[in-house]
């Protein structure tokens, strides 16, 4: 499994599991502040996500013999973040994108009630001489002679 995919997976599942449970998770007593990050403590967010993902169950007994600190374990999965405050910024970007995806007419733009001409100027086809079509030389470039070159 690629570390990358595996680590937005599990921060997604993460985010989308605390903002479903955020009233309760918050008056927990799971709290804890690492590495100036407050955030819960390094055992929930993994006992939470070993139900959450289940690649994540048959990695751990690995990751776990590589090291025995969960919240270097958490830091190394990409963790280590006050869940109320991504998910603030996940907000933040989720309505920038949907404002910069509404499209609005240039200013120059004539209104849609107002008279436009319905006829815009007509372009001639540009006709290219057909040799350009034939100089084709194939792959090698060369030219072809009954298949072979």
């Amino acid at each position: 499994m690629n570390a990358q995919y595996l680590r937005q997976s599990l921060k997604a599942k993460w985010l989308n599991y605390y903002r479903e449970n955020r009233l309760w998770l918050t008056r927990l007593g799971v709290w804890v502040d690492c590495g100036g990050q407050r955030r819960p403590s390094s055992g929930f967010i993994l006992a939470t996500l070993s139900t959450l993902e289940p690649q994540l169950t048959t990695m751990l007994p690995l990751i776990v013999d590589l090291s025995h600190n969960p919240d270097r374990i958490v830091m190394a999965l990409g963790l280590n973040f006050n869940p109320d405050e991504e998910l603030k910024l996940l907000e933040a970007a989720e309505e920038e994108a949907t404002t910069e995806s509404v499209k609005m007419l240039p200013s120059g733009a004539p209104a849609l009630n107002e008279a436009v001409d319905a006829s815009p100027p007509v372009k001639k086809p540009q006709q290219l001489p057909s040799l350009i079509d034939e100089s084709c030389h194939g792959v090698w470039g060369g030219e072809v002679d009954g298949g072979r070159e």
